[in-house]
């Protein structure tokens, strides 16, 4: 049984990459069959299965927030479309969102998550990252309501046409491959008529040595969620302020590693997930530096082309 899991969980992963997500879902189905009345609450909550297939229409549903901050906002979309067919909808999310979440439409309660059990009564639970097998979304049928989490923009001071750009290179410990040393972007430093805002989170524990950037400081994700409406690119690796920048609707290049994570697919420099993406991927495994220096030129481009040859919508330029 266990190699047959195993081999169920290598279809979809190929499925999903390759955005043949109509078929991702048979392999779940077969998931659910199989995990019919077996129980999931000693393995950790990221590996948790809940819902367990029945029908939302009409009922009271508990969502669960158990996997990482960016999955959470990448998904938390789906309250709108699931309170269409739910009664109500209770989200169940880390404390840090709570704030942050408050603008999603669709969430009748929000409640922090914490180590216990939920104290309320719904009807049936789900997962938040099932919700895609529980619509049978499609590559064509992600709601795409951009952007779905709003704030209080800030006042932004005139600089004198220079764009504003955001730097993030280290996401969290779970996957070391995502994540680059500070002084990879150093040769960004002599690009003219760019400011650079250092956005990455924990910023000096990251490596920010003062060389490139103005720090504005430490946010809770609200309030990071202003700053970030402040600029007009964020460039990032596969963390959650790339998740953010997508849900708030601002422009924002995803420099992802060579073998990077199923949801931002194979072979492609745009995702179904976030309109204002664009990707940029590693040619070599562990290679960053010719992946910055594309970065460095794309930038150049866009600061020396014509405001009517800017995509606003991505960033970059036509070429």
């Amino acid at each position: 049984m266990n190699h047959e899991i195993q081999e169920d969980a290598g279809h979809w992963l190929r499925s999903m990459r390759s955005g043949n997500f109509e078929k991702a879902w048979t392999f779940c189905d077969e998931r659910l069959r199989s995990n019919a009345g077996q129980p999931c609450w000693h393995l950790p909550r990221h590996l948790q299965y809940i819902w367990d297939g029945q029908p939302l229409q009409g009922k009271k549903v508990l969502v669960r927030c158990y996997h990482g901050l960016g999955d959470t906002i990448q998904f938390i979309r789906y309250a709108a479309p699931l309170k269409k067919i739910a009664r109500e909808v209770m989200v169940w999310a880390q404390p840090k969102l709570i704030r942050l979440l408050g603008s999603v439409e669709g969430i009748d309660q929000l409640l922090p998550l914490h180590d216990g059990v939920p104290e309320l009564s719904y009807d049936v639970d789900v997962e938040i990252m099932e919700l895609p097998h529980v619509f049978r979304t499609t590559t064509s049928t992600i709601p795409l309501q951009i952007p779905y989490i709003h704030v209080d923009r800030p006042p932004v001071a005139d600089i004198g046409g220079q764009m504003n750009v955001g730097l993030v290179w280290k996401g969290g410990d779970w996957d070391e491959r995502r994540s680059f040393d500070f002084s990879l972007l150093r040769p960004l430093a002599g690009i003219k008529g760019i400011r650079f805002y250092i956005s990455q989170p924990g910023a000096i524990e990251a490596g920010w040595d003062g060389s490139l950037g103005i720090y504005p400081g430490e946010f809770d994700l609200y309030d990071y969620a202003r700053h970030l409406t402040s600029l007009d690119l964020l460039i990032s690796i596969d963390s959650m302020p790339v998740h953010l920048a997508g849900a708030i609707g601002l422009p924002v290049w995803n420099l992802l590693h060579a073998g990077a994570d199923w949801r931002w697919m194979e072979n492609t420099e745009h995702t179904p997930w976030y309109p204002t993406m664009k990707l940029i991927r590693q040619a070599t495994p562990g290679a960053w530096e010719p992946l910055i220096d594309r970065v460095a030129m794309q930038l150049t481009r866009v600061i020396g082309a014509a405001p009517s040859e800017i995509n606003l919508l991505t960033g970059e330029t036509f070429w």
